[in-house]
């Protein structure tokens, strides 16, 4: 979390490469701590590239050498002053965009480096996978400053994590290295400083070449496994498999395997599948 305001600039810096939308938040004076323009910035970002058929994955980064330092205590403070029923709805600002990149039907991968504390541990997290330097620093640090944890942060720590490994880092706000945070499976690839935006723009262009409508399922079979139980798991896979089966995709796919020879999806997007 950080105290600093926003300085000038678009809360937002987007670019892209090849196949691949980078989206970087763009307040490297404060580490990176999240504004209400960030958040509406990255929203319709995210809505844009969803409807882009050129855009086959997406990339968060952070400008300045930080990933997200959190929220800015300054705002959180004044909040004291709204009624219970706004902070909720100020703090939904944020809740509504860890559901969109959750519901994002197509990859989206963080790439950290520096700070992922508070709020940014919650948005890397929430990305679909995660490049971490070695060096990067991921930190629960709410506890620091009389605070509860929000934006899923639990909900996804208890992903990779023991209820007692959960508890500690919770309740010490400790900070952990990017190579812990791999060693406890959180991060999926481990970078050397400064390059986990070229490892996760590697990573990102080898999914945004593949099937876009079979990765938009894949994606949803994976958040869904933690929840469903083995029956409930099953049916999804049965109901995908049957509709995947019907796509221009399969038939590509299938036929480029009997072939021998690459498939060629980039054609198919854009076409339902």
């Amino acid at each position: 979390m950080n105290a600093s305001k926003p300085m000038g600039g678009p809360a937002l810096i987007s670019r892209r490469e090849g196949a691949v939308q980078v989206l970087s938040n763009n307040n490297p004076q404060a580490r990176n701590a999240l504004s209400p323009g960030f958040y509406a910035a990255l929203a319709q970002a995210l809505a844009d590239a969803a409807a882009d058929p050129g855009v086959g994955a997406v990339v968060l980064a952070g400008e300045g050498g930080h990933f997200c330092s959190g929220g800015d205590l300054r705002q959180l403070a004044r909040r004291r002053e709204l009624a219970p029923q706004e902070r909720r709805a100020r703090l939904e600002g944020l809740h509504d965009l860890i559901r969109a990149i959750v519901d994002f039907p197509k990859p989206v991968i963080a790439a950290v480096e520096g700070a992922a504390a508070g709020a940014g541990l919650s948005l890397a997290l929430a990305c679909d996978m995660l490049v971490a330097a070695r060096d990067a620093v991921f930190s629960v640090a709410y506890v620091k400053v009389g605070l509860t944890p929000d934006g899923g942060a639990t909900a996804f720590l208890a992903e990779h994590l023991s209820r007692q490994v959960l508890t500690e880092l919770c309740l010490t706000g400790e900070r952990v290295s990017g190579e812990r945070m791999h060693a406890l499976g959180a991060v999926n690839r481990l970078a050397e400083p400064g390059q986990a935006l070229a490892q996760a723009l590697e990573l990102a262009a080898r999914v945004a070449a593949g099937p876009e409508q079979a990765i938009a399922r894949i994606k949803a079979l994976c958040r869904a496994a933690y929840a469903n139980t083995l029956a409930q798991q099953l049916d999804a896979e049965a109901e995908f498999m049957v509709r995947s089966q019907d796509t221009e995709e399969s038939r590509e796919g299938i036929g480029a395997f009997l072939q021998k020879r690459p498939p060629d999806y980039a054609r198919l997007r854009g076409r339902g599948g």
